[in-house]
């Protein structure tokens, strides 16, 4: 059996309060000092805190011991629809008209409408399926421009009795009796750690792991950094140990090709240097280009080991000229789904050996 929960907006006050409890899983709704809502899922081993009403984020994510998250320099969501006036959550839901960093001739704002999009309907939801008991939060989005878009966004986030992983999936229905166009990324920012090893299923050549040049109007990179992107398209295995001192300032983005196991499914982790690791998988069959994001400044930590995506984050205009852009018929529902969270020494010791049989 499955329960849902609906929410609204007047149960989240200043003081935090337990709206569900099932045995070992827990939610709790509060408010953040910013006036933001917040939901915060709990199980044996972790948590995650979500944000119901913008975005449907997951601002953050804390497993066996260990805050997964990026550091930024927001200790709290900020109640804005302006991409890097609240940017420092675990996952932002970027997209869907269009993505990426906006170029001449985009009038998108950077990564869509998607990562603080006003949601008027969240819910919670108990109920048990294949992986377990579980917990999570679902909502419902939709986005109308006359004679432009319409269309519906449906996330959805599990969090499972006794695991230290978590599941994101989200589905996207085309309301319009016209075709769309769309682009869609999960921006997922993990904590990097010194000597961390990235290890993914996809072979490390320059044709496989690629640097990307072009520098956004963002970003402000040193005299030096030229030279480090240089060095990187060369021998792109130089990034797979994260050596403090490594120059990803202001930040690197890679393009990755993925392989999947048996079951379809591509695999990441940032092995750390106790043996356990954090970990995300991806299907490329539904998100089939991977973006690698490392962003390591005085003000900013951040590991995008693996950002799942439809296209490349160049904006629209060089995505649609590369054919990157995806095309959703009417009435036709585009779904992907994405696993996250903590693995044990064991568990990442297995995953291990799981992606050289991939590359094998």
């Amino acid at each position: 059996m499955t329960t849902y929960f609906h929410l609204t907006e007047s149960m989240f006050g200043e003081r935090e309060r337990l709206l569900v409890e099932a045995d070992a899983l827990e939610a709790s709704a509060f408010r953040f000092e910013s006036g933001v809502a917040a939901l915060r899922l709990r199980n044996e081993l972790g948590e995650l805190v979500l944000l119901p009403f913008q975005g449907q984020q997951i601002w953050s994510a804390s497993f066996r011991g260990r805050n997964i998250t990026m550091r930024s320099m927001f200790d709290q969501p900020r109640p804005t629809r302006v991409y890097l006036e609240t940017y420092g959550g675990f996952l932002l839901h970027c997209g869907f008209t269009a993505m990426g960093v906006p170029a001449a001739g985009d009038a998108h704002p950077l990564h869509g409408e998607l990562p603080n999009a006003p949601y008027k309907s969240a819910y919670l939801v108990v109920g048990k399926d294949e992986r377990g008991s579980y917990i999570g939060l679902g909502g419902v989005y939709q986005h109308t421009v006359a004679f432009s878009f319409n269309y519906q966004a449906e996330p959805l986030v599990k969090l499972y009795a006794g695991s230290s992983l978590f599941t994101i999936d989200l589905s996207v229905t085309n309301l319009k009796r016209t075709s769309m166009e769309y682009m869609y990324m999960a921006h997922a920012n993990f904590r990097p750690v010194d000597n961390g090893r990235l290890v993914y299923s996809a072979h490390c050549t320059p044709a496989s792991v690629r640097v990307r040049r072009s520098i956004p109007s963002h970003v402000r990179p040193g005299p030096e950094y030229a030279a480090f992107l240089e060095e990187l398209s060369r021998h792109p295995e130089r990034h797979n140990v994260l050596k403090p001192g490594l120059a990803f300032d202001p930040e690197v983005v890679f393009f990755i090709d993925y392989l999947a196991d048996a079951d379809g499914w591509a695999h990441t982790m940032q092995v750390h240097p106790d043996g356990s690791a954090d970990y995300i998988a991806h299907r490329p069959a539904e998100l089939d280009k991977g973006v690698r994001w490392i962003c390591r400044t005085p003000d900013q930590d951040a590991l995008g080991m693996v950002l799942p995506s439809t296209a490349e984050p160049e904006g629209y205009t060089a995505e649609k000229a590369k054919g990157n852009v995806k095309v959703l018929g009417a009435g036709e529902t585009y779904r992907c789904s994405m696993i996250a969270g903590v693995l044990t020494v064991d568990e990442a010791r297995e995953m291990e050996r799981k992606i050289e049989s991939i590359l094998s």
